[in-house]
């Protein structure tokens, strides 16, 4: 039984996971509504609400499934990349138990917990495969030959997929959070009534860049503001078709016919929509998570540290020690 523990950023994740029932409880705190009067999150306030949140919640989801602290026998946390006082927290707090209980304790890397969400459904993809990461954060293209075997083939060289979205939102004047709220706004938009630009898709490779994507619906704000709901869809349709286009490029390039697509801008269903029609077409499978294990989450935390610490791998130190910055492709395999 792995406990995960999930406090990078601004939600308070923790998820119980059971090597032959599979996840068994899960709860999640979002602090949204902390954040949103500032606009985005202010990682002090995030640091304060997980010290705060992290047992209470701990001890909802073991009475929640009827369990103890006796029936863990380890504890997972994430150890980054993230806010690195939002880290120290989760961490703290997951080595202090770990500690006192005996058991072993493992930093987890944010990224292959998303990465790996989709295993938590009852289809799930096979290795190898190609992912597609696409955050707050992160946009990055891995090809994924088993757990902790990832070569990353191309990332956002400026903003990530979802800096941008919400960027674009509050250039609309739209709230917080922007990506979900722009989103919603674009249902109502003609598609046909601007065009933005694809970027990077008329050279090699597989970078992103979407920093002029947005600076793009800035002026055609500047120009239109009536038309609020147009550019946010013509902004979603070069956003998502650029996605496709990368993603395609990718699986042709490393030959796999699997494609999974995690993170919290993997809920936006024009982009589903817009990599199921490219699956069909290239003959791949397409794989989600579900769409509360999009965004940061418990649950996913613990499955990615049970598949590590039940193959032997634990932080053998008592130090707390997180890692803010941390690649994908330094990663142990198991």
């Amino acid at each position: 039984m792995t406990l995960g523990v999930e406090s990078s950023c601004d939600e308070t994740g923790i998820g119980l996971y059971h090597s032959e029932k599979g996840l068994i409880g899960h709860q999640l705190f979002s602090q949204v509504e902390i954040h949103c009067e500032y606009g985005g999150v202010v990682p002090e306030l995030a640091s304060r609400d997980h010290i705060q949140r992290a047992l209470p919640l701990i001890k909802s989801v073991l009475a929640d499934t009827h369990l103890t602290l006796s029936d863990i026998s380890g504890v997972a946390y994430t150890a980054g990349p993230g806010l690195a006082g939002a880290l120290l927290v989760g961490s703290a707090v997951a080595k202090s138990l770990a500690w006192s209980l005996k058991i072993p304790s493992l930093g987890v890397h944010h990224m292959e917990g998303h990465l790996l969400a989709p295993l938590l459904e009852e289809k799930v993809p096979s290795f190898p495969f190609v992912a597609l990461l696409v955050s707050g954060g992160h946009t990055m293209l891995i090809d994924v030959k088993a757990i902790g075997e990832y070569q990353i083939l191309g990332e956002s060289l400026d903003d990530a997929v979802g800096e941008a979205f919400d960027k674009t939102a509050k250039i609309l004047g739209l709230g917080y959070p922007g990506g979900p709220a722009l989103a919603e706004l674009a249902q109502q938009g003609d598609a046909n009534a601007f065009k933005f630009p694809r970027p990077m898709i008329d050279r090699p490779g597989l970078d992103f860049s979407f920093s002029g994507l947005k600076t793009f619906a800035r002026n055609t704000f500047a120009k239109y503001p009536e038309q609020k709901a147009n550019i946010a869809k013509a902004f979603e349709v070069a956003v998502t078709s650029t996605l496709m286009i990368k993603c395609r490029r990718a699986l042709e390039q490393t030959g796999r016919a699997t494609l999974v697509v995690a993170g919290g801008v993997s809920a936006n269903l024009a982009l589903r929509q817009e990599l199921d029609a490219m699956g069909l077409k290239q003959g791949a499978q397409v794989f989600y998570p579900r769409q509360e294990f999009c965004t940061d989450n418990g649950a996913m935390i613990a499955l990615a540290g049970h598949l590590r610490l039940s193959k032997g791998q634990a932080t053998n130190s008592d130090e707390i020690t997180i890692q803010p910055r941390w690649s994908l492709e330094d990663l142990e395999a198991v």
